[in-house]
């Protein structure tokens, strides 16, 4: 939830008409214009395009509806009330992530669903994250922020590494094989190869990681809230600096409309880019595994990335780190299990096993984040080395095969 006495937060003035609506949201984020793909994207998969028209029309599509997503969220969080206002900017600053993983998961494709979890932590803490200690620091010596704030949101994502990383030994320890790239629905929760104990393992844990997740925020919304008190758990969106009181811009059901429409127009994005996967994977050589870590990330964080790298150049770290690394816990303890559970009420075995690759990786981002942050300052160099650790996962991943059964 924004402070209204808080300086990050953008000047706002009341908006009565849907056209003074449509003007402000249009204009409360620099990717909107690229919601000139979203009639093509959605033409482009009713007419059953080519699948390489399909995924990247409907890719470019979503980023801007990510945005006004967000935005919409955040204007009905401001009249909603600070508590409740915080915990709506939680839940649905990753609603893109949630909207295409649920369609994913209902078409069986576990791979995809994993990998984009995966990534969209992995690009928050090192690119995202990166390019704001870069970008800041090009100009400055050095960059403060809250140290305790930082260490607790890293101790969070250790937890989260912990969890992807005990289903992982177990999986180890009962000398199984690697599990299939997208297991058998259908299977009353049972993977062909005998690992429903694995998937038993990571419910238990997914539902563990939700409480864990409540509890950050009751840490974070009231209790320790100080700690927060210069920061925001939602997305946000900068014009310029405030001159005077600030005001939603949208009133509750206007805002309610905004973010109902464009969910609805997500969905059918999603739906069509999500299905022409299976036929650009055969066509391009590329892997589920690369596609879904490192190119599907970017359609629901790409706004927020924008945000975090502006406020960084205006050295408002604590804003920056909150944007970069609260995004990758609200992946990791809360979309994640999640969706192990939604896959859960589905009968499609998600499960929090990664492969050994996999977890090792997601261990070595949280650790590198993890030195960079417990200084509590920041520089240049510190950027690149967040930055060049995730363009060797990315190379990595490139050439890292889909586990066949």
């Amino acid at each position: 939830m924004v402070d209204e006495s808080s300086p990050y937060v953008c000047a706002r003035r009341p908006v009565q008409s849907w056209s003074q609506v449509i003007e402000s949201t249009l204009k409360s984020s620099p990717v909107n214009w690229l919601l000139v793909f979203v009639p093509f994207g959605i033409i482009a998969g009713y007419m059953n395009w080519s699948s390489t028209a399909i995924f990247w029309l409907n890719f470019f599509a979503i980023i801007p509806l990510a945005s006004v997503l967000a935005y919409s969220t955040e204007e009905l969080a401001d009249t909603a009330g600070e508590t409740l206002g915080g915990l709506l900017n939680a839940t649905f600053g990753n609603a893109v992530e949630l909207i295409v993983s649920i369609i994913a998961l209902r078409d069986g494709q576990v791979r995809i669903v994993q990998a984009s979890m995966l990534g969209s932590m992995l690009s928050n803490l090192l690119l995202v994250l990166g390019c704001c200690f870069i970008a800041g620091g090009l100009t400055r010596e050095r960059q403060r922020f809250n140290l305790t704030a930082a260490q607790t949101m890293t101790s969070l994502m250790a937890l989260s590494v912990a969890g992807l990383f005990i289903p992982a030994a177990f999986h180890s320890s009962l000398g199984l094989p690697e599990k299939p790239a997208d297991p058998p629905m259908g299977t009353s929760g049972k993977h062909q190869d005998g690992n429903d104990l694995i998937l038993s393992l990571s419910r238990g844990t997914a539902i563990i990681m939700l409480i864990v997740y409540c509890l950050f925020l009751l840490f974070q919304l009231k209790t320790h809230k100080k700690l927060f008190e210069a920061e925001t758990t939602g997305d946000i969106h900068l014009t310029e600096e405030p001159s005077g009181p600030v005001e939603p811009q949208m009133t509750t059901w206007q805002s309610i409309t905004v973010l109902v429409v464009s969910t609805v127009i997500i969905s059918f994005c999603a739906d069509y880019m999500v299905s022409s996967i299976d036929d650009i994977v055969e066509r391009s050589g590329l892997s589920k595994t690369f596609i879904g870590l490192i190119l599907i990330p970017i359609v629901g964080n790409a706004a927020e990335h924008v945000t975090a790298i502006v406020v960084a150049m205006k050295d408002k770290m604590d804003l920056a780190i909150t944007v970069a690394v609260g995004s990758s816990i609200q992946i990791a303890l809360f979309v994640t299990p999640f969706m192990v559970l939604v896959g859960w009420m589905i009968n499609v075995p998600m499960s929090l096993y990664y492969s050994t690759f996999e977890t090792a990786v997601a261990f070595v981002a949280v650790f590198i984040t993890a030195l960079v942050l417990n200084d509590g300052e920041s520089n240049w160099l510190e950027g690149a080395m967040l930055f060049s650790t995730y363009v060797i996962i990315a190379i990595s991943f490139f050439y890292y095969p889909d586990v066949k059964g």
